[in-house]
């Protein structure tokens, strides 16, 4: 259950927009979505291979 406590005279926009936040980082609709088509084992290794790799490549332009 997510709890957003409000503070006095706090806007209501604010409190909603920390909500929002904080449901998007416990992943429920992201994990949803996954689940309503099936992909292979050998395809979600290949697209985590190509997502290291890249992120790999950014770390190494980095440094450079």
């Amino acid at each position: 259950m997510i709890i957003v406590p409000v503070k006095e005279g706090e806007n209501i926009d604010r409190a909603l927009k920390k909500y929002k936040r904080k449901f998007e980082k416990t992943g429920v609709v992201r994990e949803l979505r996954e689940r309503q088509k099936f992909t292979k084992p050998s395809v979600k290794n290949r697209e985590e291979r190509l997502r290291a790799i890249y992120i790999q490549q950014l770390r190494n332009q980095e440094e450079s």
